[in-house]
C-alpha cells in the first residue's frame, strides 16, 4: 500500500524498487534496446502495482515517440447503440496502455476527419467498416493503420458478418425455410451495412446449398413496405433477414399492411437486438453483440498494429448471439 500523500509519482516507484526514475521509465513505457534484467523488471512493476502509480497518459506518449492518439470513427449506421459501447470501452482499455481514444463522428464530406488527422497525428484509426472518399485519402496518405471489424488485424473475433450470417441461415432451416429474403434500409448511407451482412448470409445460404436470396429495399418511413412484402411471398420467401432492427421493424409493418401473418406467412430476424425489439409486434428475433468481447479481441490487436510490446492474442470468442422471439 501506498505511504506517499497524493498521486504516487515515477520517484515513489523507483525509490520502492531501488532503482533510478529512467530505469522506472523505460520498463514501463516498454522502451526497446534498454537491457534491464527481468529480475529488475519484475521489481519496478511490482512497486508501481503496490503503489498505485499510472504514468501520466501525455508523458508516456512522448516517451515512445508518438502522439499516442487512436482516431474512433462512429459511423452513421444503425447499429444501435453497439459503436459508442465499444467506443467507451476502448476509451477505458487502450487508456491503461497509454492510448487516448478520439471519437470522430462520421459525415458526409469527411472533413473533420481529415482535419483530425492532420492536427493529432494519430497513430492508428479505427471503426466499425473502413473509410471512404476524402477520409480514407487523408488516412492512406498519412499511411496511418486501419483496424476495423472484418480486418485481418481482429482475427480473433473472426469475420464477423460470417458468424452473424451463419447463425441467421442455421436458424431459419432449424425453422423449415429454405426461401429467404434480405431487406436494405431506404437509407442510402446505410447501404454499406446492408452490403456487409448480406454477403455473409450469401456464404451460410450456399453453403447449406439454399437458392439464392432475394433482395429488397424498404422505404424507411414504410411506404412501399407492403409492396415489398407481396414481391416477396409471390416468390416464394418465407423468411426475411432485415440489416437491422430498424428495417425489421419496416418490414412488420409491410406484413401488416399485406395483411398477412409473422411469422406464419412471413418469418422476420432482425440485427443489433436493441431494447424496442422486446415489444415490437409480435417481439423480434434479433442477433445481439457482446461489445466487452469485441474490445477484448480489439485492444490486442491494435497494440500489436501499433508496435507495442503486448500478451498474445486472446482466446477466439464469440462475439454475437441469437435472441429468439416470436417472428421467427
Amino acid at each position: 500500500m501506498s505511504t506517499t500523500r497524493g498521486r504516487p509519482t515515477k520517484a515513489d516507484v523507483a525509490k520502492l524498487a531501488n532503482v533510478s526514475t529512467a530505469t522506472v521509465s523505460y520498463v514501463l513505457n516498454n522502451v526497446e534496446g534498454q537491457r534491464i534484467s527481468e529480475q529488475t523488471q519484475a521489481a519496478v512493476r511490482k512497486a508501481a502495482a503496490d503503489l498505485g502509480y499510472r504514468p501520466n497518459l501525455a508523458a508516456r506518449n512522448l516517451a515512445v515517440g508518438g502522439s499516442g492518439v487512436v482516431l474512433y470513427i462512429v459511423p452513421r449506421t444503425d447499429l444501435g447503440e453497439l459503436p459508442l459501447e465499444v467506443g467507451s470501452r476502448l476509451t477505458t482499455a487502450l487508456g491503461r496502455h497509454g492510448i487516448v481514444l478520439s471519437m470522430q463522428l462520421e459525415t458526409d464530406d469527411g472533413q473533420n476527419i481529415v482535419d483530425a488527422v492532420a492536427s493529432l497525428n494519430p497513430v492508428a484509426v479505427a471503426g466499425v467498416f473502413p473509410l471512404t472518399g476524402a477520409a480514407a485519402a487523408a488516412v492512406e496518405a498519412a499511411r496511418i493503420p486501419q483496424i476495423y471489424l472484418g480486418s485481418e488485424k481482429l482475427r480473433a473475433l473472426g469475420s464477423l458478418h460470417l458468424t452473424v450470417g451463419a447463425m441467421r441461415v442455421e436458424h431459419l432451416i432449424s425453422r423449415g425455410h429454405t426461401r429467404l429474403a434480405f431487406a436494405y434500409s431506404g437509407a442510402d448511407v446505410l447501404r454499406p451495412l446492408g452490403d456487409y451482412w448480406l454477403s455473409g448470409l450469401r456464404v451460410a445460404a450456399a453453403e447449406h446449398g439454399l437458392p439464392e436470396i432475394e433482395v429488397g429495399t424498404v422505404a424507411t418511413d414504410g411506404s412501399d413496405a407492403a409492396s415489398v412484402v407481396s414481391e416477396w411471398l409471390s416468390a416464394g420467401v418465407t423468411a426475411v433477414c432485415a440489416q437491422s432492427d430498424e428495417t425489421a421493424f419496416v418490414v412488420l409493418h409491410g406484413i401488416r399492411r399485406a395483411g398477412v401473418r409473422c411469422p406464419e406467412d412471413l418469418a422476420v430476424m432482425g440485427v443489433d437486438a436493441i431494447p424496442l425489439g422486446a415489444v415490437s409486434c409480435p417481439p423480434l428475433t434479433s442477433v445481439v453483440f457482446d461489445a466487452k468481447t469485441i474490445v477484448d479481441a480489439a485492444v490486442p490487436a491494435m497494440m500489436a498494429e501499433l508496435g507495442y510490446p503486448t500478451l498474445a492474442d486472446v482466446e477466439a470468442s464469440d462475439p454475437a448471439g441469437l435472441i429468439v422471439r416470436d417472428t421467427t
